[in-house]
């Protein structure tokens, strides 16, 4: 595209080798705290569940759907366009191909999406709203919520070695590779990401052209969801991977970038909610302060983490690394969305008020932890708990005493 100068220099830096993963978890910190700012801190399972519903809706199955079109839901607004800002990065960056995995691992993508569908319905939240968000928020739930993904991903790792020596069929067979960015003549796809940037700067300035907080606050969501979708696939920020690795490889680099994201944002989520930033009255302060804070503490948290971690280490991808991925052209991850999208609504609908009704309001309540520890307590709860876990990754390591290889 640029054929030398300062503009190829910094093209080439940006799109010429991926970027380390801490770079990138710091700066999804720093978006989501804007995010924060705008509306609402980051999310994914939200989107899905309202895309889910408006396909539902569309086939005229309205006890499944919803009144919030697509166009007008922020979270979904994000998912999509995060989609389309790791497609622009894999074509600028000539990393695009559509990969098809042999149908075995097609059928696990499937699954491990409706699994994931199920688990953050259940759970009020990803890895995303409910760890990555939820944890620097200052909830009580999502640290239950992350023991479940643990547990979840070391029994779905567990299982998938398993089936590698005993059902290796089931992974084997033909894989295709179409469109690779590698291949010859292949030019066209970096000026068809600069063409779909132009088209969201289009879509961007249709919302925010519209003189209503909504759409002004849905464009900016658009202008984010193509930013956060670029770092997500520059960096190939997983949080799969930050559970996983210890258990598989002991390499401990994932889990590193996941702390150091989480420990900004803490930082910028405590400075918001501790002096109820952009707002006035004790109502609004409290309305901050309880943000991404869900009705999940304690069981609840655990039994949908549990489910969500098993279908996002058969997926290969959480929620958020599902989108990016899908947006590289892995056909595997596009079935992981279809589950989700197709699980989601049914969940929430029909599994969920079920299980809402069996356990008693003491296992699923709302727990923000400055209301039991103060913000000091919380916060330096929060830091334990973090540094415990660098220990731990750091000597997994170096002695491979919990890893499976």
């Amino acid at each position: 595209m640029f054929k030398s100068g300062i503009l190829r220099e910094l093209f080439d830096k940006l799109f010429g080798k991926s970027w380390p993963m801490w770079l990138g978890g710091i700066l999804l910190a720093v978006l989501n705290i804007l995010l924060f700012v705008i509306k609402y801190p980051w999310g994914a399972s939200g989107g899905y569940i309202n895309i889910g519903q408006n396909i539902y809706q569309t086939l005229g199955m309205s006890n499944l759907g919803t009144s919030v079109p697509i166009n007008l839901h922020t979270v979904a607004i994000l998912n999509i366009i995060i989609v389309l800002g790791a497609f622009i990065s894999s074509l600028l960056s000539k990393e695009f191909g559509i990969r098809i995995a042999p149908i075995g691992e097609l059928v696990k993508g499937l699954l491990g999406g409706a699994l994931m569908g199920i688990g953050a319905t259940v759970g009020v939240g990803c890895t995303t709203g409910g760890f990555f968000t939820g944890v620097p928020a200052l909830s009580g739930g999502a640290l239950f919520l992350t023991l479940g993904f643990m547990i979840g991903t070391f029994a779905a790792l567990r299982y998938l070695l398993w089936e590698m020596e005993a059902l290796p069929n089931i992974s084997m067979g033909k894989s295709f590779t179409f469109l690779s960015g590698n291949g010859k003549n292949m030019a066209w796809q970096r000026w068809l990401g600069w063409i779909l940037i132009v088209i969201v700067l289009f879509i961007f300035n249709a919302y925010t052209s519209k003189n209503t907080p909504l759409m002004k606050i849905v464009g900016w969501h658009v202008i984010f969801g193509l930013i956060l979708g670029i770092i997500l696939q520059r960096s190939r920020y997983c949080i799969v991977r930050a559970f996983r690795e210890p258990f598989m490889t002991g390499e401990s680099s994932a889990p590193v970038a996941i702390i150091i994201s989480v420990l900004v944002g803490l930082v910028g989520f405590t400075v918001i909610k501790y002096f109820g930033v952009g707002n006035a009255g004790e109502l609004a302060t409290r309305a901050i302060e309880l943000k991404s804070v869900y009705p999940n503490f304690w069981l609840r948290a655990l039994i949908g983490g549990f489910i969500f971690g098993l279908g996002m280490t058969i997926a290969g991808g959480c929620a958020v690394g599902t989108l990016w991925r899908a947006g590289e052209g892995h056909v595997k991850l596009w079935m992981s969305i279809l589950g989700f999208l197709i699980m989601a609504p049914i969940s929430k609908k029909f599994i969920v008020p079920g299980i809402v009704k069996i356990l008693p309001e003491s296992l699923r309540k709302q727990m923000y932890l400055p209301d039991y520890l103060g913000y000091t307590g919380a916060v330096i709860l929060l830091l334990v708990i973090l540094l415990l876990w660098y220990v731990f990754v750091k000597w997994n390591e170096k002695t491979g005493k919990c890893s499976a290889l």
